[in-house]
């Protein structure tokens, strides 16, 4: 069940404080009236005796004079009337018209409520805005930027938006220093396997150091897949601002083709089912992310010629495309899957060094397809393996 908002609950407290003070004035009133007719009557027709005693003085009705208890009868009967006059004069009909004006301050106070709330209307959409947003830095040039005056509302919106920039910093800068750190780390590497390299090859090399040489590249080589990866993923992180259009059939049709060898390899059949799917971006990001996809399916997939991947693309419902890669393999449990999107993650904890793979396949495939404006998702295939789907805009209604 739904909490009640707090404009409704502020709604409740205005009326209900209406309520309680017009019954408070109401309340008064009477016992001023009441005490105001106690007083007239006192006055006009009452008087004191040498003790101080209240006694009535005789009226006249008709011009005969009543005795002191008749008189005193008529009095109370008509101090009586005037008293249930008043009551409903003020009791009655004052509730009727306190019930129709707190109905108008009910309606008042829902609207004043609204306009008070309002400025945290605006914290809260832009806070789903920065929530929603399908990359970091995107979402996080959105600020609050709350006009009026100096107030504990403004004080809590500017306080929101000091936070986003210094957080849209902190993700610029780390991103950043991925990039320098890889383009500056690439120079060591190269370096050192161009020594392996020369050392494997002179003359006098023996068995064992060409052996301790082929280790060393293929560890070389690795890191230097773990840095073009980290290269790659704060790239795709970033908003993509070149676009042009890519239809993700060629994509797939390309990307199969360069994988024929590996999957040839690894004894794995690939099937190509590439319908058209225009869409627009980066085509080399689009083309890592069709590839990764494939090379995962190829990889983690079951080696003894009974294995393989099929690469379907489409033109999905509404106004999206999507690439499917759908492969044989080990069962993967659905706990599993989100740790498979996170970088340096691999299904069973496997960390070697030598491994073809630095574990940044499927983060750099959602980081492409979230910097595209779409997104992926994956699924165990029931009897192993996995089925994973990159769902992006379609080319024609896509907008920036």
């Amino acid at each position: 069940m739904r909490s009640i908002s707090l404009r409704v609950r502020l709604t409740v407290v205005y009326g209900a404080v209406f309520l309680v003070a017009g019954l408070v004035l109401l309340g008064v009133t009477y016992l001023l009236f009441n005490q105001e007719v106690t007083r007239i009557f006192e006055n006009k027709y009452g008087d004191r005796d040498d003790s101080g005693n209240r006694k009535f003085l005789s009226i006249m009705v008709d011009g005969v004079p009543l005795g002191p208890e008749a008189s005193l009868a008529l009095i109370r009967q008509q101090e009586e009337e005037l008293r249930g006059a008043a009551l409903t004069s003020l009791i009655v009909q004052g509730l009727i018209a306190l019930a129709v004006v707190g109905v108008l301050a009910f309606g008042l106070g829902w609207l004043v409520a609204g306009r008070v709330l309002a400025p945290l209307h605006r914290v809260t959409a832009t806070a789903r805005q920065i929530a929603a947003a399908p990359i970091a830095d995107r979402g996080l040039a959105a600020r609050i930027a709350l006009d009026g005056p100096r107030d504990e509302v403004k004080e809590l919106a500017d306080t929101f938006d000091t936070m986003v920039e210094r957080l849209a910093h902190s993700f610029d800068g780390q991103r950043r220093f991925v990039a320098n750190a890889s383009h500056e780390l690439r120079t060591p590497l190269t370096l050192n396997r161009a020594l392996v390299e020369l050392a494997m090859h002179r003359r006098t090399a023996s068995a064992d150091v060409k052996q301790l040489g082929e280790s060393l590249l293929e560890i070389n080589a690795r890191h230097e897949r773990l840095i073009s990866g980290l290269l790659l993923l704060a790239r795709a992180e970033h908003e993509i601002a070149d676009r042009s259009p890519v239809d993700l059939a060629d994509v797939v049709s390309h990307v199969v083709g360069q994988t024929a060898p590996e999957a040839a390899q690894e004894k794995v059949t690939v099937h190509e089912e590439a319908f058209p799917a225009p869409t627009s971006g980066d085509a080399l990001l689009l083309e890592r992310l069709v590839t990764n996809l494939v090379e995962n399916g190829i990889r983690h997939n079951t080696h003894d010629g009974t294995g393989w991947v099929r690469v379907s693309s489409r033109s999905a419902s509404g106004e999206q495309v999507t690439v499917t890669v759908v492969n044989t393999g080990p069962v993967v449990p659905p706990y599993d899957i989100p740790e498979l999107f996170k970088p340096f993650r691999k299904l069973g904890g496997d960390r070697l060094v030598t491994g073809r793979s630095a574990g940044l396949g499927l983060s750099i495939v959602r980081s492409v397809a979230r910097a595209h404006g779409g997104d992926v998702t994956a699924r165990p295939r029931e009897g192993g393996g996995l089925i994973i789907t990159a769902t992006l805009p379609r080319a024609a209604t896509w907008m920036p």
